[in-house]
């Protein structure tokens, strides 16, 4: 089963799927992977970001109170995770659809070269029909380097696979103006723009459950706005809403990003590294990345300049006037790319002993100058 071009990322929080005295909600895990599987049935690929792992692991436990020690929180996630797993696999097998389970930090994501190759992986998934189910792996991140909460990971993970829609499940209906459990006159927001500011205002404490609360959603709004994608926060506690915004209905609050999916993501594919290397391109390669769009192959390659890894970005320069046409995050190493350029892409096995992509760079990591 192929991918298609629609991806979404569906972020469920703490407080929809748990709660102290019994763990794991499986009716709602159950009600929620439906709905995925009817988007999957629909056109869309679903990316789930789940959290949970840490409160089922407190149940499990036996603990009755969120511990705040990083060490006690590494030994909840570690047996928790195991009855999440379980628990999506269940539920997804009854629908005859694989789930996969993946597992990031910060750190996968700021090597340049891990970010491709979890980039890489969740894409591969998708194509092969499975939905994965992604967690942060609280187990072995620090201080330093965990996410802190699941929505930053969902918007980290939207910039990773070019999502269209982040779309972020709480028990509250979106963002209000004011506190709702306290003030009678409280005004859902339909509708803003990711990153501004202003929205900030309304945004409440997390509740005991998770890290997250309403100020942690808006950020991550725009960190997937970086990528071009649009956030939706809106209550899981009611039947279909996932479909719903399919149908182009959303009953919660619409954070629109700034600017077009791919606009964004070349933007920020741009601004983010400096180049580590030169590929020098025949007039063909030339031609195929400032005419056509299309990804740049080892064929249209005519030599290498300076020293660089898996996953950094590289200036393509057309040979015969010395203009940097192209800039990208090259898809093998300076030493490996020395060995295969020139070469169609169906020798890459040939020469290497192993194929990571068919592609120098894939076309959307590539940004034209």
């Amino acid at each position: 089963m192929k991918g298609t071009d629609r991806r979404w990322v569906v972020k469920i929080g703490s407080a929809l799927l748990t709660d102290l005295t019994s763990g794991l909600d499986r009716r709602m895990i159950t009600r929620l992977v439906g709905e995925i599987v009817e988007l999957r049935a629909k056109g869309v690929d679903v990316v789930l970001v789940s959290s949970g792992s840490i409160v089922e692991g407190m149940q499990r436990l036996g603990w009755q109170e969120r511990p705040r020690e990083l060490y006690k929180l590494q030994a909840a996630a570690a047996v928790g995770q195991m009855g999440l797993v379980e628990t999506y696999q269940r539920a997804f097998s009854e629908y005859g659809v694989q789930a996969a389970q993946v597992l990031l930090t910060d750190a996968d994501l700021a090597d340049r070269g891990r970010y491709l190759n979890a980039r890489s992986a969740l894409r591969t998934l998708l194509q092969l029909g499975t939905v994965p189910v992604v967690n942060e792996n609280d187990s072995v991140v620090t201080h330093e380097i965990r996410f802190g909460d699941n929505d930053t990971l969902a918007a980290l993970v939207a910039n990773l696979i070019e999502a269209e829609y982040l779309l972020i499940l709480t028990d509250q209906e979106g963002l209000y103006d004011r506190d709702p459990s306290s003030a009678e006159r409280a005004q859902l927001i339909r509708e803003g723009v990711a990153g501004d500011p202003l929205l900030e205002q309304y945004a409440g404490p997390g509740s005991k459950l998770g890290r997250g609360g309403m100020l942690t959603k808006l950020q991550a709004a725009g960190k997937a706005a970086r990528s071009g994608a649009s956030t939706i926060i809106l209550s899981g506690r009611h039947a279909g809403r996932l479909t719903e915004v399919l149908d182009g209905q959303v009953n919660g609050t619409l954070l629109k990003a700034g600017s077009g999916r791919l606009t964004a993501r070349k933007q920020w594919l741009a601004g983010r590294l400096r180049a580590s290397g030169r590929l020098l391109l025949d007039s063909g390669a030339v031609k195929v990345l400032t005419q056509s769009g299309r990804s740049l192959l080892p064929v249209g390659v005519r030599a290498i300049e300076g020293i660089f890894d898996r996953g950094e970005l590289v200036d393509c320069v057309d040979e015969t006037t010395g203009a940097v046409i192209a800039r990208g995050l090259v898809n093998y190493s300076s030493v490996e790319a020395g060995q295969i350029i020139g070469q169609p892409s169906a020798k890459i096995e040939q020469i290497l002993g192993y194929v990571d992509e068919p592609e120098l760079i894939h076309r959307d990591n590539i940004v034209i100058q």
